[in-house]
């Protein structure tokens, strides 16, 4: 087994280098100095992402990668765009390289090809033609231009996508505009270029809400780790000098943007859902009521641009016309006398001509959707003023200012943003997401100014979130440490400790700090268990002979998305815990199951929905409960298995009836029926919850009954939708249905307004390990301590407690909680205080 250290290392998020090293004559000599730094980072790569800002001949980058790894490698390239981009590989490839490339539509058109380096559009990959579509794992490396068509996890693109390209030996992707308004959405290059599985990447640097699925933020404290791990695979250049480099002829011209607000008729606002009427008409509720809103102000706003184009310091001047609706489109070409448009709906080589009469200046008034025309073309030389109708897609608009305002434009650009009063929202919202686009570009490029591309290597630059400070506190009573456990347990004595009763992490489901030493910080489960390949032997010798491990573990829900099976299903994690403790010497004792609120844990996943369940009771599984697995190690005498140092008990204050309750009860029942609503309609919840538990404890279960009266407190407003009031009440000693859900640490910590803990362990449950399993005197440690929960119970029921913690926080709030629970404990009594008088 290799070193500790080692192995943490191995689980740096970085990408490793899967290229080769360029030799400088291997460039084309006549590249500007930023383009063949670029070339030669992504081809050492292998499978990189190039977010280079418009001008910066992100065109050319591309040509060159594929020309260079082909000449060493030999194959076949191909360069998938934009359908209207095409035109700009062809001539640019001629222009500064001196290479014909070739476009193709089919795979026999591939096959017959004459050049190395083809190009296709997005269409031909994922749809083909007649159902046959370019096959990508024929060639030897691929780029994606404008590769922002992987944003949407969802899109067909995206999920095609993957597993076409994922035996492609090169892999790129470019675009000058990455993930502008959600960072999470860089993950999705990540998973297309093979740097990090999708529920990997989410769970490392993304926080879950507990309370609603799907909710994710990116975690405050893995903000710089996040943005470390994008420049190990993905490059954002904004400017020549980024790497270095004069900025001649890359200075952008300012750019100008005017507010053009059409007033609205507010008289018409109408009326909300509930009948009352409107003082003003807006259009920030949704996309619904933005399309309407546009629909109706279009008028004005098709006057407005009118009015802005013929204003004497525009009459003279080029105009490109962005708009979203068609109507907005034959609309303003009757308004506007030479204007010509470019839709879907149109013959490719008439929409070509009209392209390149713009682009040539022979055309004055171009009208385009941004989603037509925004991306790839080059439109500078001849126009510099444009007019935008705005709404929340972002990325399309901010491509379709850059056709202008790009590098190489020799005039101020004039930007007109056209919007309702009504939209003001939209349009608040649009610019919050320009300064979200700045700032994240800003943060990746000075990370490139910092180390540059080949000056700091990836280890070097991710070291900094590996765990390497230690702080240890006490008490008469405790010792709590912050620490990596392995690394404590390794210096702890032989047959040390008395029990251990910890919460392992499950698995990768969540991570509790930054650092690479976080046991939730693996890849899946082998990685999580390898981990714990280290901790558990340290266990094992560090606990006494005959003693027991009590180890609380949930089974984990894999959802559909993630697994492709539509559906959520169970990861049996509490089985890969006996195994594993199982392989390490333990014995395996059995387990406890404690049950868990269903309603609660459906409001955190969604995955036991009562609709979905109504539509197909196929697909539905059931809660999960949470157990406490118990192992041994062996006594040093096994011919009758007491341990060394006995867990002995008084019969005088541990009776017979108790230990046939704790070892197996089985509660009879007189037969009677389930209380009726009426005699419980005028208590509180709490009251209907008591009583029903301690009904059900008495009498035989009858499923129906349970149902009809949980139906009964639907029907009058009395069924909780946070939490589950009438629970199933178990009758057998091994399920712990009886536990307070809301009774742990967490609560204290909220009252004093700290940081909760991700996954407290309910005091009830260490209570009751605690007591069955250790004399009173004796050592309980846990290796995950949080919040200092079995350190703190220990101590309350007069034994010594031992944790160790890795996040700062959570040992640093468990350190008030062991100090209160010592004090407690060791307050004199008035008997005490009566002796000493004596």
């Amino acid at each position: 087994m290799k070193d500790y250290i080692e192995f943490l290392k191995d689980k740096m998020a970085i990408s490793h280098q899967t290229g080769f090293e360029v030799r400088p004559e291997e460039i084309s000599p006549y590249l500007y100095p930023h383009v063949k730094d670029t070339v030669r980072w992504a081809i050492s790569g292998g499978c990189r992402a190039i977010f280079s800002s418009f001008g910066m001949q992100k065109t050319v980058t591309q040509l060159e990668i594929l020309r260079v790894i082909l000449n060493r490698t030999g194959g076949k390239g191909l360069i998938v765009c934009p359908k209207r981009v095409v035109v700009e590989f062809l001539t640019q490839a001629e222009k500064h390289l001196g290479m014909k490339v070739t476009y193709v539509r089919t795979m026999q058109e591939v096959k017959q090809c004459p050049t190395n380096i083809m190009v296709t559009n997005y269409e031909r990959v994922r749809d083909g033609e007649d159902g046959i579509r370019i096959e990508p794992s024929y060639f030897t490396v691929t780029s994606l231009d404008e590769a922002n068509v992987l944003r949407g996890f969802g899109t067909k693109t995206y999920q095609e996508f993957l597993p076409m390209f994922a035996e492609v030996p090169y892999r790129f992707v470019a675009t000058a505009t990455p993930s502008p308004n959600r960072y999470k959405e860089l993950i999705h290059y990540a998973v297309y270029l093979g740097v990090m599985d999708t529920g990997q990447a989410l769970t490392r640097f993304f926080q879950r809400d507990s309370t609603k699925a799907n909710n994710l933020t990116l975690y405050p404290h893995k903000e710089k780790e996040f943005w470390l791990w994008v420049s190990t695979w993905a490059l954002f250049l904004t400017k020549p000098s980024d790497l270095g480099y004069p900025d001649i002829g890359y200075e952008l011209p300012e750019l100008r943007v005017h507010e053009e607000v059409v007033s609205v008729d507010n008289s018409t606002a109408g009326a909300d859902r509930d009948g009352q009427v409107k003082m003003f008409r807006e259009a920030a509720l949704g996309l619904a009521d933005a399309a309407k809103e546009r629909r109706d102000n279009m008028q004005e706003k098709i006057a407005r641009v009118v009015e802005i184009i013929n204003r004497p310091e525009n009459k003279d001047d080029h105009f490109l016309l962005w708009h979203d609706l068609e109507a907005e489109r034959e609309a303003l070409c009757k308004a506007i006398p030479g204007c010509k448009a470019v839709y879907g709906s149109q013959d490719d080589d008439e929409a070509d001509r009209v392209i390149a009469d713009f682009k040539d200046g022979r055309l004055k008034y171009l009208v385009a959707k941004p989603e037509m025309l925004g991306e790839g073309l080059n439109f500078q030389y001849h126009c510099h003023k444009a007019i935008m109708f705005i709404d929340y897609r972002f990325n399309d608009k901010f491509q379709a200012i850059a056709r202008i305002y790009r590098f190489m434009q020799q005039h101020p650009v004039e930007l007109y943003l056209v919007y309702a009063e009504s939209e003001g929202e939209i349009f608040k919202s649009f610019m919050q997401k320009w300064a979200q686009h700045r700032q994240m570009v800003a943060k990746m490029t000075d990370i490139v100014r910092k180390n540059g591309l080949f000056g700091l290597q990836a280890e070097e630059k991710m070291m900094r979130w590996m765990f390497a400070s230690r702080e240890e506190k006490s008490g008469k009573l405790w010792k709590a440490i912050n620490n990596d456990n392995v690394l404590e347990c390794q210096k702890m004595e032989d047959n040390s400790v008395d029990l251990i009763v910890t919460s392992i992490p499950f698995s990768n489901h969540y991570e509790y700090t930054p650092t690479y030493n976080d046991f939730g910080h693996n890849e899946d489960n082998g990685k999580f268990f390898e981990q714990m390949d280290y901790l558990t032997p340290e266990l094992m010798r560090i606990l006494k002979p005959g003693r027991l491990a009590c180890i609380h573990v949930k089974d984990r829900v894999l959802f559909g998305n993630a697994t492709g099976d539509g559906m959520p299903t169970i990861d049996p994690f509490s089985e890969m815990t006996v195994f594993h403790y199982l392989k390490h010497g333990f014995r395996y004792m059995g387990r406890i199951t404690v049950d868990t609120d269903v309603v609660r844990e459906n409001n955190q996943t969604y995955r036991l929905g009562y609709t979905e369940m109504c539509k197909d009771g196929s697909k539905m599984g059931i809660g999960c409960p949470e157990y406490v697995l118990l192992f041994r190690k062996l006594p040093s005498d096994t011919s009758r298995a007491y341990a060394d140092l006995p867990v002995t008990k008084n019969k005088n204050e541990y009776s017979l009836a108790r230990w046939q309750i704790d070892a197996h009860a089985s509660w009879k029942s007189s037969g009677n029926s389930l209380l009726s609503y009426e005699d419980m309609k005028g208590a509180g919840i709490d009251k209907i919850r008591h009583l029903f538990r301690n009904y059900e404890r008495e009498h035989i279960y009858n499923y129906e009954e349970h149902v009809s009266f949980a139906e009964e407190l639907e029907i009058y407003g009395k069924l909780p939708k946070t939490f589950m009031a009438v629970d199933p009440v178990s009758k057998k000693d091994w399920i712990w249905d009886d536990v307070t859900r809301m009774r742990t640490l967490n609560t204290k910590q909220s009252q004093k307004k700290r940081q909760n803990h991700i996954c407290p362990l309910q005091l009830d449950i260490v209570e009751r390990l605690i007591e069955r399993y250790s004399n009173k005197g004796e050592l309980v440690f846990d290796p995950f301590g949080g919040i200092g929960t079995v350190p703190y119970c220990a101590i309350r029921l007069k034994r010594k407690g031992l944790s160790t913690e890795l996040n700062y926080d959570y040992w640093k709030d468990s350190l008030s909680y062991l100090y209160e629970a010592e004090m407690e404990v060791s307050a004199p009594t008035l008997f005490d205080l009566m002796d000493s008088a004596v």
